[in-house]
């Protein structure tokens, strides 16, 4: 069982800069609109990325999986929900991508990141307890 860590809601508006010569959300801004679901998430945990280098971590991506179930069309608003659930060893975030009128399910998918030591560049094999202590966890 996966365990909800936080949890946000960001609302778009696909635009006409986001579509492809098929009139549909280019594959790759769906990598965008997760970046925005993720600020609001790290917001809402208050561990912006400008945290993250204040704590001395740099949290790169280094893994991102996408499951694309229909397509996104010009002005059609969606909701991108962000869940995150991992923290011990990466930051695991899970997306779901819904649009607003109707609910049905656009796309899945998740990213994971993993702190790096901003002096030694050094992957850590655990997150910093910082992490924790911004999801109020007790170690």
């Amino acid at each position: 069982m996966t365990h909800l860590y936080a949890s946000t809601e960001t609302e778009i508006k696909a635009q006409f800069y986001d579509l492809d010569p098929m009139d549909i959300v280019w594959h790759g801004n769906y990598a965008r609109y997760f970046e925005l679901a993720r600020c609001d998430l790290l917001d809402t945990i208050d561990y912006s990325y400008r945290g993250m280098k204040e704590s001395g971590y740099a949290w790169p991506i280094v893994d991102m999986r996408i499951r694309y179930i229909k397509p996104v069309i010009f002005g059609q608003e969606i909701i991108v929900k962000a869940d995150l659930i991992e923290y011990e060893f990466r930051l695991k975030i899970a997306y779901t991508i819904f649009d607003k009128k109707t609910g049905h399910r656009i796309c899945k998918a998740h990213t994971e990141q993993v702190a790096v030591d901003l002096k030694t560049q050094e992957m850590q094999y655990a997150s910093p307890p910082i992490l924790a202590k911004k999801l109020g966890i007790e170690l």
